[in-house]
């Protein structure tokens, strides 16, 4: 029997490209769409049918009815949050306990760490990282101390487990001087949540995609965030708290290597970072307002501005081989259809030395810049690549000789049906 491969769609710079819609467009080719990383600190938008759709804890493959979707054991969970989200499905139409499958082995965000991450941001002062506030690091963080609650101990004295982690907690909180809170109401929320989960499937969800390999079922790891944000290979210490790479659907959903097949790199036809952290291509004028604004640069769970630049070939080098992407998809290319010119970081520079490759830090160093014709025409409406501007295909192979692998997806507004496919082998 032929076994089934994971492929494996990755936000490969900053985040926030669009991976919802993507993950939603490529569902009906597969039988299970897995989540490796992250938590309710990442937002994927999805819009079909004028309706809106955030998801931040479930993957995007739930509209599908037919589908197998998993919260892998990379992730964390807020039960809160995880619930207001489900609710809110349910209540457009979506049933959700046949089709999602949490692992026992997702850590569970407390109260408290939300707690935890406010004081450790404020207690950082002018350093702060600029987090959600959402309690994602400091649950990872009690998951490297091995002190952490899984998803499974709501099986098996909770009250007990919940109190000692909680306990904990507010002492380190005491110790910081952060004790002005009131956690009752949230609490009472948090354990509805948790009671709120017992009615999902949880399960040892590695088992169940290994045999759903075995069986030659193929399934869809949907990255969260970028890899520019992942804890090792990321602008540290301005990165989130998992492995956004290729190396975290491994270990976020206990696949082998041997079981990666295509890796498709999702990236902006510009670029936008969220909090702080170095950007080398930040624009701090009229024109990364301009981008801001068509391209509506607001986070889907924080609502902060998005910093705006230009395309960033260096960070995008270095995620594609990192990754070792094989396919890239190009979002949001209708927000620069009003430039006259296009310009694109190919280099770094700093104190008289420029170099082609991601530096170790970032800090200070500057953008240096190629620029190419724009296309000026309305791209939102096309649904072929045979009725692309001239300039627009160049743009395209432009990127693709530069970065030495293919666009095989292009998405020209925020539609679902706004995806335009070049690849001949994913049209079938």
């Amino acid at each position: 029997m032929t076994k089934g491969k994971v492929d494996a769609l990755l936000g490969i710079v900053f985040g926030d490209e669009g991976k919802g819609k993507v993950v939603d467009w490529f569902t009906p080719r597969y039988d299970i769409v897995a989540r490796f990383a992250g938590g309710p600190n990442a937002g994927h938008t999805i819009i079909f049918g004028g309706k809106k759709f955030v998801l931040r804890s479930i993957p995007s493959g739930i509209f599908d009815e037919g589908k197998l979707n998993i919260i892998g054991n990379g992730c964390v969970i807020a039960p809160d949050l995880f619930m207001a989200e489900a609710q809110e499905l349910e209540a457009a139409g979506y049933t959700l306990s046949d089709r999602l499958i949490i692992s026992r082995r997702v850590h569970l965000i407390l109260p408290t760490h939300r707690l935890l991450d406010r004081a450790y941001e404020a207690a950082k002062g002018k350093d702060a990282v600029g987090t959600t506030g959402k309690g994602i690091g400091p649950t990872y963080s009690d998951k490297a101390a091995r002190t952490g609650l899984r998803v499974g101990d709501i099986l098996h004295d909770f009250k007990t487990k919940y109190s000692r982690l909680k306990a904990r907690h507010e002492q380190i909180l005491a110790d910081l001087g952060f004790t002005d809170y009131d956690l009752a109401e949230e609490e009472a929320r948090w354990l509805e949540g948790i009671e709120y989960m017992r009615r999902f499937r949880l399960a040892d969800t590695e088992t169940t995609i290994n045999q759903a390999l075995d069986a030659g079922k193929n399934v869809l790891a949907e990255g969260a965030q970028g890899s520019l944000l992942d804890i090792d290979h990321g602008t540290y210490p301005f990165v989130s708290s998992s492995s956004t790479t290729i190396g975290g659907v491994c270990t976020g959903l206990g696949v082998a290597p041997q079981r990666i097949g295509r890796v498709f790199g999702i990236f902006k036809a510009y670029s936008t970072r969220v909090g702080a952290g170095p950007f080398p291509v930040e624009l701090f004028d009229a024109t990364g307002d301009r981008l801001r604004d068509i391209g509506h640069e607001y986070g889907a769970v924080t609502g902060r501005n998005r910093r705006c630049g230009w395309l960033d070939l260096v960070a995008l080098k270095y995620a594609i081989m990192i990754n070792g992407v094989t396919d890239l998809v190009m979002m949001k290319s209708d927000v620069l259809d009003t430039f006259d010119t296009i310009r694109v970081c190919t280099a770094y520079r700093k104190d008289g030395q420029e170099t082609q490759t991601m530096p170790y830090d970032t800090t200070g160093w500057e953008a240096v810049y190629e620029d190419v014709p724009g296309w000026q025409t309305p791209l939102s409406e096309l649904r072929s690549e045979t009725n692309f501007p001239a300039a627009f295909r160049r743009y395209i192979d432009y990127i693709s000789q530069a970065t030495e692998t293919p666009i095989s997806i292009v998405s020209v507004s925020p539609d679902r049906e706004a995806t335009i496919i070049l690849n001949p082998s994913l049209k079938a």
